[in-house]
């Protein structure tokens, strides 16, 4: 079935299984599976949704099965999920956990790669990138796919994606926290993201896709080199794929989407829905050319985006944008901005009036707008309003475990983390 522009949506919801009493990783997702489906799958169907593994043995994916035709209500659907597993998870001494990293995990100590079916892929990345790393075994996030048909369709979609990528983390930020203390970054997972494939420059770019506007186009420019430079490390062919390439958004032409992969992993599903919801309706609004053509649109150079991508990873929604050119293709008519005050603009402007955003989500953004990013308030709950130095060099594990423990809460009960918690 072919889709246009909006005519339906993927979503993939990442998250980690954890001790229900430590709440240190507990890498038993095949043993989950394996409860459901009396074998190792690394994919069930489980009516709307399906489960599936990823790279990691402590990581399971909650994802739409096939193209739903909107968002309306999926919330309700994940939350339904998040409970099914919680129950099948109990009796194995372990629950799920939010948020895009895990706050105290050892990588060395403790990754367990997914064992089973497309294990030699897993072993691959391995062998040629080492993955006992906070970038590859302790990151979960959100994918939202958007499909596309034709030329056309793909150059509008790709240059909107390419323009709201560094806003992203400006709403979605949640992963300050890693090794037991503040980064300073806001999306921690943003910066082990960019690093985690350098051996390689070509796979992951500058996170920013290049300006590219035509599959054949894509296919010389990105994919093509990208499997040049992985031939000599993979002489099997495994990992040469669309999805070796590591972007902040790939096209995925075997299916005509793109998927956008730098959302950070919220609080509850609800929170998940509310960040996507956002995001697609102020990339429709792109696509309309609601405050800049086409053309114009085309021409932001990815280094002019990915300046700002790094000042949103590092401060989210505090980032100061200088860029006159970048905020008025939002319609902010203003030499500078904070990213949460563009983000103000575009909720007010474009997300509030759709007919499909729920009160829950309403809530969940002014959540966000009022009190911060998810990666803000946890910072203020374990550390205060104004975190002191030493808050960087180490975090009471205690504090941090009460914290984390009610964001499992959060998730188990689809409802929203507020920094007094």
């Amino acid at each position: 079935m072919t889709l246009r522009l909006f005519e339906g949506v993927g979503l993939e919801l990442e998250y980690m299984v954890v001790r229900a009493d430590s709440l240190d990783i507990l890498p038993v997702v095949d043993q989950l599976m394996h409860a459901v489906a009396g074998e190792y799958e690394a994919e069930i169907e489980r009516g709307p949704l399906a489960w599936s593994n990823e790279l990691v043995n402590h990581v399971v994916e909650l994802k739409t099965n096939g193209p739903a035709p909107a968002l309306f209500r999926l919330d309700e659907i994940f939350a339904a999920h998040v409970d099914e597993i919680g129950a099948l998870l109990q009796p194995m001494g372990g629950r799920l956990m939010p948020t895009a990293a895990h706050p105290w995990m050892d990588p060395e100590r403790d990754t367990v790669l997914w064992p089973h079916e497309m294990g030699e892929v897993y072993r691959a990345f391995d062998r040629i990138f080492g993955c006992k790393g906070h970038g590859w075994s302790n990151l979960q996030c959100v994918h939202l796919n958007l499909p596309f048909h034709g030329d056309d369709e793909f150059a509008r979609l790709h240059a909107a994606i390419r323009l709201a990528l560094p806003l992203i983390p400006a709403l979605a930020a949640s992963s300050p926290i890693v090794d037991a203390r503040l980064t300073g970054l806001m999306d921690s997972r943003m910066h082990y993201y960019r690093e985690n494939q350098k051996r390689i420059p070509s796979i992951a770019g500058s996170v920013i896709p290049e300006p590219v506007y035509s599959k054949r186009e894509y296919e010389e420019r990105i994919l093509g080199p990208m499997y040049v430079d992985i031939a000599p490390h993979d002489p099997d062919g495994i990992l040469q794929e669309e999805w070796l390439n590591a972007r902040g958004a790939i096209a995925r032409f075997d299916r005509d989407a793109i998927e956008i992969r730098i959302i950070d992993t919220q609080e509850c599903p609800t929170a998940d829905l509310a960040v996507s919801h956002a995001l697609t309706c102020v990339l429709r609004a792109l696509v309309r050319e609601r405050w800049q053509p086409l053309e114009r649109q085309k021409r932001f150079g990815t280094d002019a985006l990915n300046t700002i991508l790094l000042a949103t990873t590092r401060d989210a929604e505090a980032a100061a944008i200088e860029d006159s050119d970048f905020l008025e293709a939002f319609g902010v008519r203003a030499k500078r901005a904070r990213a949460g005050e563009v983000w103000e603009h575009l909720v007010e402007t474009c997300v509030a009036g759709d007919a499909e955003f729920t009160t829950g989500r309403a809530a969940v953004l002014g959540t966000l707008l009022g009190e911060g990013t998810l990666a803000r308030r946890v910072v203020r709950a374990v550390a205060g309003e104004n975190p002191s130095v030493a808050a960087r060099l180490s975090l009471p594990r205690e504090r941090l475990h009460e914290v984390y423990a009610e964001l499992c809460d959060c998730l188990k009960e689809n409802r929203t983390f507020h920094a007094q918690a």
